[in-house]
């Protein structure tokens, strides 16, 4: 029998979106750099139909992917959406290039960049949107007010955080409701456990970026990715591919029992 998402088990986003706690990340749909289109645009689409199929309804991606080449791949292959399918982009940083990833959190570009993604996403309204980044140049007040903005004007339904600290998720949950955080975690990189204790603690999303870079040939990726499910309840892992073989390998990590997981620890 198929492994699928299910096995996973369930989280609900802010009491109102419940997902399979293992996802997908879109950020791989794309060309080398995470730039333009991807090499086999038609695979692509087929890694997309089959997470579906293996039961994963939360799907990550962001404006920047391509940049825009992840959401419109997302929407020519999915749209229109199944009703349980929660699709999560972000806004904030900006691509000149090929692995060049630029912080822009200005009110009026957050604004903009949510438009347009709700444009390529063909919806009228986002279910998770995340504000991608810490712009250093601009207040982070003022990032997040722009998002609050978003929410009341109706064009987002719930709404996070990413790549922020202790103090900035505090900041940032003082202006708004945040029902997920994404930072960096993995095997070999758990600076962020504070912050997930923190998620933890207050019933927030914890979205890894990264969680295959588990920084050790000898531990394969499924491995890997169950380890981030069993290390916590809010753990929401959303490893990402373009190749189905590799998905459905990724997807297996949903039955992993916790022993077999002991000597990563260890």
């Amino acid at each position: 029998m198929t492994p699928t998402a299910t096995h996973a088990g369930t989280f609900s986003l802010g009491g109102e979106l419940e997902v399979n706690r293992l996802g997908f990340g879109a950020m791989r749909l794309t060309g080398d750099g995470i730039w333009g289109e991807p090499a086999n645009r038609e695979e692509c689409k087929k890694v997309l139909w089959r997470a579906l199929e293996l039961g994963i309804n939360l799907i990550d991606t962001a404006d920047s992917y391509g940049p825009e080449v992840s959401e419109n791949l997302i929407a020519e292959a999915l749209h229109p959406y199944p009703e349980d399918l929660v699709i999560a982009t972000k806004g904030g940083f900006t691509r000149p290039g090929p692995n060049n990833w630029q912080a822009d959190c200005r009110p009026e570009h957050l604004k903009q960049a949510c438009d347009s993604s709700l444009r390529r996403l063909k919806v009228d309204r986002i279910d998770l949107y995340q504000l991608h980044t810490v712009d250093s140049k601009v207040p982070y007040e003022e990032s997040v007010g722009a998002i609050k903005d978003l929410q009341d004007e109706g064009k987002i339904r719930l709404a996070g955080v990413s790549n922020v600290d202790l103090d900035e998720l505090a900041t940032a949950r003082g202006i708004l409701d945040v029902v997920s955080v994404q930072n960096r975690y993995n095997v070999a990189d758990r600076s962020s456990q504070d912050v997930l204790d923190e998620c933890e603690k207050e019933g927030i999303g914890f979205i890894p970026w990264a969680p295959l870079d588990a920084g050790n040939s000898d531990i394969p990726g499924e491995l890997a990715l169950a380890w981030l499910l069993h290390r916590s309840p809010v753990m929401l892992p959303i490893p990402g591919t373009s190749s189905v073989e590799h998905l459905e390998q990724n997807i297996s990590a949903a039955e992993v029992e916790p022993e077999a997981l002991s000597r990563i620890d260890s």
